[in-house]
């Protein structure tokens, strides 16, 4: 039997009983917290492989909303986390991935659409990745979204990761801002080409602050962005 657990953080019981039935249809088990009443604590006491965690939750006053807990489970846990929530706004997405979560699905949504992208995350963080760049001092951990390099590490958001790790697996090659979009967002949603230049913005200034002045991210002129190994 799959002993994989994932853990449904939703309050809208409709919504949350259809998850449950169909990711134990498919042999996951699972675990349900309808706000965020102890669920840190749990979280931290219990293993779980995936979080659903909804981004409107009661009670937000006293134990959070989704966003802020997926910032306190990021404190301690680097567990695959899929946001689901009503809003639409894209500073809603940008957020929720910024402070941590891994995918984001609006509302409604497909429950096979759920179980699919459960697997995908779940496979995805199991998976443990030689170093992208095979020179002896570059990793980059997908379990953790840490960039290692000359004994020091820099941890960045998933957002800055996914660019980070498109651009250092193809180096000298130009990627255009709708490419870079493509390998954050996997449900063609609109991102403004400004997004993509404010989180390579935030990106330099991480890898500067703990790396040095190493030029790594370069600006290609109205094409794009290519990543120059380090010397």
């Amino acid at each position: 039997m799959n002993q994989e657990r994932v853990l449904i953080v939703e309050d809208e019981p409709q919504i949350s009983q259809l998850l449950i039935d169909y990711l134990h249809a498919h042999g996951y088990q699972t675990q349900y917290f309808s706000s965020g009443a102890g669920l840190i604590d749990w979280l931290q006491k219990n293993t779980v492989d995936c979080v659903l965690l909804d981004i409107m939750l009661p009670d937000a006053d006293k134990f959070g909303d989704g966003l802020q807990l997926c910032r306190d489970i990021r404190q301690f846990s680097a567990v695959p986390i899929m946001m689901l929530t009503a809003r639409i706004e894209e500073i809603d997405r940008i957020l929720g991935l910024e402070l941590g979560a891994d995918d984001y699905l609006c509302k409604p949504f497909s429950p096979r659409e759920v179980v699919a992208r459960v697997k995908a995350l779940i496979r995805r963080s199991r998976f443990t990745p030689e170093a992208t760049l095979q020179n002896g001092v570059w990793n980059l951990d997908e379990a953790t979204y840490q960039v290692h390099y000359q004994q020091n590490k820099v941890q960045v958001s998933a957002v800055e990761f996914a660019i980070l790790r498109t651009l250092s697996q193809a180096p000298g090659c130009i990627f255009s801002r709708a490419q870079l979009i493509d390998s954050i967002y996997h449900d063609h949603r609109v991102v403004s080409d400004r997004t993509v230049d404010s989180h390579i913005k935030k990106l330099r200034q991480k890898l500067c602050a703990v790396f040095g002045e190493n030029d790594w991210i370069q600006s290609v002129y109205g094409v794009g962005y290519k990543f120059v190994l380090p010397q």
